[in-house]
């Protein structure tokens, strides 16, 4: 069960997010006017450098002091501002709509409050959901005005069916997007694995954030004896003998699995979040916004 408007688009919620900023240390060309630092330098408010005068330049631009010192005509460059775009991809597969609480009201907390913090500082912001594809829901959304809308958007995401990582980036990776930050967030437990998942994502031009979504059990399931597991996307099931070394085996395994999410982060200079859903969101997210901002 996804959560209601009045619930994600709670006053305190979005009070607590306003001392976040998210930072580009440059943002692609080709963009609106934004707070962030572009790669162009035109006629923006920062003083960047000088350049020789070409025919056709502005000549408000020219500076008069040095052509009265040097006899020769430079025009000022400017640092542009420009927005920064924010693509976010939360998991809308089956397994993310079950257990209590259900892994999409975290996923779509964390998915306001980026948008939220990016929205008011004038960046565009997209939500693509996915599942076993990815959908275009929101394309490029901007402006203070827009958070509402956006959450509203948020709600209305209904339950898909299997997870199918690979195949949304491949699609997003080829949407020819203008360069920005692509997050995404997700239990990230994904049948063709995490091998085939990084190899894709390392071919992906974008600066990317991985928020993985956990629960406590996840690392600590209490089960023991006979049981029968069933896979929630799949409907697949499977019946075991839970022993000390089969529990041994498991913790070993999620061990590799997040040791895995790591590594790659710090290959690829991604961003890597997990999030506890039965724990508070912001708290957990103000770890990831340090002094208040968070660099990209």
């Amino acid at each position: 069960m996804s959560l209601s408007f009045e619930q994600l688009f709670d006053p305190d919620f979005l009070k607590s997010l306003q001392l976040f900023q998210l930072r580009a240390k440059r943002v692609a060309r080709g963009g609106n006017y934004g707070e962030q630092k572009s790669k162009e330098l035109g006629h923006g408010m920062e003083f960047k450098d000088f350049r020789p005068y070409v025919a056709g330049d502005d000549l408000r631009a020219i500076d008069w002091n040095i052509y009265r010192r040097l006899g020769r005509l430079f025009v000022k460059l400017f640092e542009e501002q420009q927005d920064l775009p924010l693509y976010l991809m939360p998991d809308v597969s089956r397994s993310m709509f079950v257990d209590n609480p259900p892994a999409i009201h975290a996923a779509l907390r964390v998915a306001l409050a980026l948008a939220s913090v990016c929205l008011n500082q004038h960046d565009s912001v997209s939500l693509l959901p996915f599942s076993d594809d990815l959908q275009i829901k929101v394309k490029g959304t901007s402006g203070k005005a827009g958070v509402m809308s956006f959450a509203k958007h948020l709600v209305q995401l209904e339950q898909r069916d299997k997870t199918d990582l690979c195949r949304a980036i491949k699609r997003f990776s080829g949407m020819s997007l203008r360069r920005g930050l692509l997050v995404i967030i997700s239990d990230f437990f994904d049948p063709s694995g995490l091998d085939k998942t990084f190899k894709i994502l390392n071919g992906c031009r974008h600066n990317i954030l991985l928020i993985q979504l956990v629960r406590k059990s996840d690392a600590n399931p209490k089960l023991n004896g006979d049981v029968r597991l069933k896979d929630c996307e799949t409907n697949e099931t499977v019946d075991i003998t839970v022993t000390p070394a089969v529990l041994k085996r498991y913790h070993q395994a999620y061990d590799e699995f997040n040791q895995q999410l790591i590594i790659f982060a710090k290959k690829r200079q991604a961003g890597l979040l997990r999030i506890d859903v039965e724990e508070d969101v912001v708290e957990q997210l103000a770890s990831l916004f340090q002094s208040g901002s968070l660099l990209v």
